[in-house]
């Protein structure tokens, strides 16, 4: 395939765009090379500023459950621009798809909307300091809850150090509050708890991981964090922001049966709009201003445009469940094809699923956490990437991405995937 307008894009945007892109793992650092340009997209494809086809597994990196401008969101959009993009003011809007939440999903309340999953982590985390008037938290390495000061911190020298900033601009003073374990890993949490007794305010977690690819939850820990968070007055957060309303109407808690205290969305419920939102039980959600003391607002909070869009969508999840289903058996069909031609190349790997996500590990142990993610083969990762690039198959450019399904992919689309993974491995 040829990417001559990309390339030339690319370097248009370089000149006036921080590394030509407006988020980082965009520029194909990870996998050499240069970004595709996206013209297009409909249903499974995207097609770029060359007129090539590429069959799509990101799907805007999760939200596209349905498929490219599927048509009720696009239109519910189109209606609502002609009455004006953003008021600043309440709508009706806002109550209709804040109940339509509430109902598909457990444990919650309330929900107030913002603008982005970053936005909607870093106010959860103001929340469940507010309630619980403590000012530490946990959080995992490996698990990526947007780029607000508290989360981008990597490991101290052991089990139980503060952590450090990974970021400059982030102040060693915010990186003290945030302490870091190990994903899958109870016994590590459970001493981080002990060294910290009664200064803790919340663990934030990933349900399940989508950061370092695809890493389901093992059995017992989500239960665990769950109980230790009763236990220790803690606050346990769900940022389901990959995985809310996309693992299952209700996302992971009624997936695995487990409830957080707060729960963190974006993606899906915007529709493929800029949207992210947070919500909690009533006592929780009420230490909000203008009924609390714990200040958060944004003006395009809630604007029409992302409210229409995502309630066309959560409404047609709402009322076809069974889509649900659909994604995993897809999901399921799509990595026994891959599983099947990797071994027949004799390819070292790993695949992790669960519902709509999947990844690919070069690497036979099994990936649990970040520390056994980031063992795997990474200039096999490169190959991979862009020999499926070649194909016209986009996958993530970072080995440490999950996979998105949405149902506009056919069976014909995974066949001619793991077709042309037969062929590209053969290469390895």
């Amino acid at each position: 395939m040829l990417y001559q307008r990309s390339s030339q894009l690319f370097a248009e945007a370089e000149k006036v765009i921080p590394g030509g892109v407006n988020s980082p793992v965009r520029a194909f650092r990870a996998v050499g090379g240069t970004p595709i340009f996206v013209k297009s997209a409909k249903g499974a494809y995207l097609y770029d500023e060359d007129g090539n086809r590429l069959i799509d597994y990101i799907n805007s990196w999760g939200p596209m459950i349905l498929g490219h401008a599927y048509e009720p969101v696009v239109q519910a959009v189109i209606e609502k621009a002609k009455l004006g993009t953003s008021f600043g003011m309440p709508t009706a809007l806002e109550t209709e798809i804040a109940a339509l939440a509430v109902k598909m999903v457990p444990n919650i309340d309330k929900i107030r909307f913002v603008n982005s999953g970053t936005e909607a982590c870093m106010s959860a985390i103001r929340l469940a300091r507010g309630f619980t008037k403590k000012d530490k938290i946990v959080k995992f390495a490996g698990c990526y809850h947007g780029h607000s000061d508290s989360f981008l911190i990597q490991a101290g020298s052991g089990a139980i150090t503060f952590g450090s900033p990974n970021s400059p601009g982030v102040t060693a003073g915010t990186a003290k509050d945030t302490l870091l374990a190990k994903y899958n890993d109870l016994e590590n949490v459970k001493a981080l708890i002990e060294a910290n007794k009664g200064e803790i305010a919340a663990i934030i977690v990933e349900p399940v991981a989508g950061n370092m690819g695809c890493i389901p939850p093992q059995k017992g820990f989500l239960e665990g964090l769950r109980s230790l968070c009763t236990e220790n007055g803690i606050l346990l957060i769900f940022d389901e922001v990959m995985t809310g309303f996309r693992l299952a109407a209700g996302g992971v808690q009624e997936l695995v049966q487990v409830n957080a205290d707060i729960v963190c969305f974006g993606k899906v419920i915007g529709g493929g709009l800029p949207v992210g939102a947070f919500a909690a039980r009533e006592e929780i959600m009420n230490y909000l201003a203008p009924l609390g003391p714990v200040y958060q607002a944004g003006t395009l909070s809630g604007n029409p445009l992302a409210m229409a869009a995502g309630l066309a969508m959560l409404q047609a999840l709402d009322q076809d469940r069974s889509i649900f289903t659909r994604l995993a058996e897809k999901t399921a069909y799509l990595a026994a094809g891959i599983a099947r031609v990797l071994e027949a190349n004799q390819v070292t790997f790993t695949i992790n699923t669960i519902g709509s996500m999947i990844s690919v590990h070069f690497d036979a142990e099994p990936v649990v956490d970040f520390q056994t993610a980031a063992k795997g083969d990474n200039e096999t990762f490169k190959k991979f990437f862009h020999g499926l690039l070649q194909e016209g198959i986009y996958i993530a450019p970072s080995a440490y991405e999950t996979w998105f399904i949405t149902d506009a992919l056919t069976y014909e689309d995974l066949d001619f995937t793991i077709e042309a993974i037969d062929r590209v491995s053969k290469t390895f």
